[in-house]
């Protein structure tokens, strides 16, 4: 009888343990002219901040091994997120800093911004080339946010 119960709990604790298991991530963040961004927030499921990014742009953050997307944001940034793709334990982000649009629709904003947002793997591979990334290509898929997101808009049928 004390081996079943030994057995049981043994088993229970090393379940539990699988549940709970988290992975590290460490990378850089950097903006789309190669600057360090210090003080970028680094957030999972949209609103649970984990961490920020030092002086250098360097991070290494604790994440659940569920978790697959990593959103980034500060002042004066686009918000960025990122899913990782499998094996990814080294995460180095090129990230666009926000500008200012005057007397410009939502629309045309949003096609500049995707405009800019393409040449982002480009630039991680100069980022590569110029020394200050350690991998040639990123290990995520990155997310384009737009500013307006596009509403489809059921005809209603005409009371008479």
């Amino acid at each position: 009888m004390k081996k079943l119960l030994f057995i049981i709990a043994l088993l229970s604790i090393s379940i539990c343990s699988v549940y709970s298991q988290n992975k590290t991530i460490k990378g850089r963040v950097i903006s789309e002219f190669f600057e360090t961004m210090p003080g970028v927030s680094i957030m999972i499921n949209d609103s649970i901040n984990i961490g920020k990014t030092d002086l250098n742009g360097y991070f290494q953050i604790d994440i659940p091994i569920s978790v697959k997307k990593i959103f980034f944001g500060s002042v004066g940034l686009d918000p960025t997120s990122i899913e990782l793709l499998n094996k990814c334990d080294e995460v180095e982000v090129v990230i666009m800093l926000s500008d200012t649009y005057d007397f410009m629709t939502l629309k045309k904003i949003d096609r500049l911004r995707m405009k800019r947002f393409k040449k982002l793997p480009k630039l991680h591979k100069e980022a590569f080339e110029k020394g200050i990334f350690k991998t040639e290509k990123a290990c995520y898929s990155q997310e384009f946010i737009p500013i307006v997101r596009k509403i489809k808009y059921e005809v209603m049928p005409k009371k008479y």
